[in-house]
């Protein structure tokens, strides 16, 4: 009982906490996105902007702007109609979120329709987060705007930002009517978001529930697995709950109904990794852009809520003009991204051809890359923090993307009772990392559970480490003092390691971003023998 009563007050403090960072920066950004509320002026005249209630078929209402072309704007088919865009809002936002963006479309010969996603401020409803309900309601929109307004059936395309963007992959998997879709800081896996590496990851929960909190009703299913997920409980049932809502469960469907699909997201996304993005990337087979570029969560998007120039709004309009609109096709090559920390933009024709090597770099008793492995053993405390970390969700990837500086640690500082250093000689080239790093060491723990995280960093001359990426992994049920294997697998990146620089790669088992389970106190041996080697694979260009 008396364990049952930390977890909740500590679960309630983070979300208190979650929810003073959310509104704060919702004070921000709402009224700035709200402010163009009226009608917008162009070239052809001005366009229609109304204010709509959108019934669902089991009664719940929802909110909802409606834009249409200015009189004379180019792009009406023979019956005077207009390809259709329909914006669902992101997450705890509503319908005045997209005004700049939604005028701006109409501008340029588009019908749209924002709505706010059911649970959430005055729609109707509870928060279903993108379940079954989602779902169709995306193609009750549809319905309605062909019904009452403009819109061209055989033009239909979705554009969405963070719940917004994982709810257009899921109007492409289940209404065929949907031509083109751009998924801005959205996710293909949602299992994957909130347990990879079988890794609760707590932070990033507590924040979404902590602006949810003010915003929306939360449903008895959605508070319950939030318990579940907090408490480490029950999480098979999270699993199968997160699952019917990832688009990655039915990529068939997308592929079976020739959806275009445009993927936006960034490298330091706290919510939404970038490696189920490349993976879902990699299975699509319909016309597909993947762009990525440093940031968190919907920051490299924030500006064109605004209506200020943003490339990732740019890329969206493009993909719609191309798909909806039979405009010239985009000559770039479909994969681009911008590197870390310069900002140097590159481009590929597939995930695939962005590292063109794989470097196998040994991991010795203190070094990284030297000759083989051989054989060693190294004992941490369980439990502790070591000053390696991942930064603080919403807030660390905003910082590399502004100023270009990830979590940065001292490496000569490192608590060395608490983690496993592993330093490299200095690269006198440098290195190109591209794609998502393994490691394969075994280990050997007191305790039946626990948690492993391994960064990569960046070190200069000084011993300062900025982050180039991590990853979390745990086990579950293991028999204490028995080794076994651990892989962990680094979050994808795109990152260039300057001259004279080395690597360091430092193993702990305790992040704040996560739900770790090594119990404090208790022992974790990280090893090597020469039968099974600990290795980093590397992926270069």
């Amino acid at each position: 009982m008396e364990r049952s009563r930390r977890s909740s007050a500590q679960r309630t403090a983070s979300v208190v906490l979650a929810a003073a960072v959310a509104l704060g920066a919702g004070a921000v950004a709402q009224p700035a996105a709200a402010a163009p509320a009226g009608p917008a002026m162009s070239a052809h005249g001005i366009a229609g902007f109304r204010l709509a209630d959108i019934p669902a078929k089991d009664g719940v209402v929802l909110k909802a702007d409606v834009f249409t072309p200015p009189p004379g704007t180019p792009g009406a088919d023979p019956q005077g109609r207009y390809p259709l865009v329909v914006q669902p809002a992101s997450w705890g936002q509503n319908d005045l979120e997209y005004v700049a963006q939604g005028r701006a479309l109409a501008e340029a010969g588009y019908v749209v329709v924002t709505y706010t996603v059911r649970g959430f401020w005055a729609s109707g409803g509870e928060v279903d987060v993108a379940g079954p309900k989602d779902v169709g309601d995306i193609s009750t929109v549809i319905d309605w705007a062909l019904a009452r307004t403009p819109a061209d059936p055989e033009r239909v395309g979705m554009v969405g930002l963070s719940l917004g963007g994982g709810l257009t992959l899921l109007g492409a998997a289940f209404d065929p009517r949907i031509k083109a879709v751009a998924s801005l800081s959205g996710w293909a896996d949602l299992t994957d978001s909130l347990y990879s590496g079988q890794t609760r990851h707590l932070q990033a929960a507590a924040v979404l529930a902590g602006i949810q909190a003010p915003t929306g009703r939360r449903s008895p299913e959605f508070a319950q697995v939030l318990d579940d997920l907090f408490d480490n409980r029950d999480l098979p049932d999270v699993i199968r709950w997160a699952d019917t809502r990832s688009p990655a469960r039915y990529l068939d469907r997308i592929n079976a109904n020739g959806t275009a699909v445009l993927l936006a997201n960034a490298w330091g996304d706290s919510f939404f990794n970038p490696g189920q993005i490349t993976d879902f990337y990699q299975r699509l087979t319909v016309p597909k852009r993947l762009e990525l570029r440093p940031g968190d969560h919907a920051s490299q998007e924030f500006t064109g809520l605004l209506g200020l120039p943003n490339a990732a709004w740019d890329s969206a309009r493009s993909w719609l003009d191309q798909y909806l609109k039979a405009a010239p096709a985009d000559q770039r090559r479909p994969v681009d991204l911008e590197v870390r920390p310069t900002g140097r933009h590159e481009s590929h024709s597939d995930w695939q051809s962005v590292a063109t090597r794989t470097d196998h770099l040994a991991v010795g008793a203190d070094t990284l890359g030297g000759p083989a492995a051989g054989d060693w053993r190294k004992t941490v405390l369980g439990g502790l923090p070591s000053g390696a970390n991942a930064g603080v969700t919403l807030l660390s990837g905003a910082v590399d993307q502004t100023l270009h500086q990830p979590p940065t640690v001292v490496v000569p500082l490192l608590a060395r009772p608490a983690a496993g250093v592993w330093q490299s000689e200095p690269c006198p080239q440098g290195l190109s990392v591209r794609g998502a790093a393994r490691l394969h060491t075994s280990v050997t723990a007191s305790s039946p559970d626990g948690t492993a995280i391994a960064y990569l960093y960046d070190v200069d001359a000084l011993g300062v480490g900025r982050l180039i990426s991590h990853g979390p992994q745990s086990w579950t049920g293991r028999t204490p003092g028995r080794p076994f294997p651990l892989d962990v697998t680094l979050f994808a990146t795109a990152y260039d390691v300057p001259a004279g620089h080395h690597l360091a790669l430092v193993l702990g088992t305790r992040d704040a971003l996560y739900g770790g389970t090594t119990p404090l106190g208790s022992t974790v041996t990280f090893a090597s023998t020469p039968e099974d080697p600990a290795d980093l694979a590397l992926p270069l260009r």
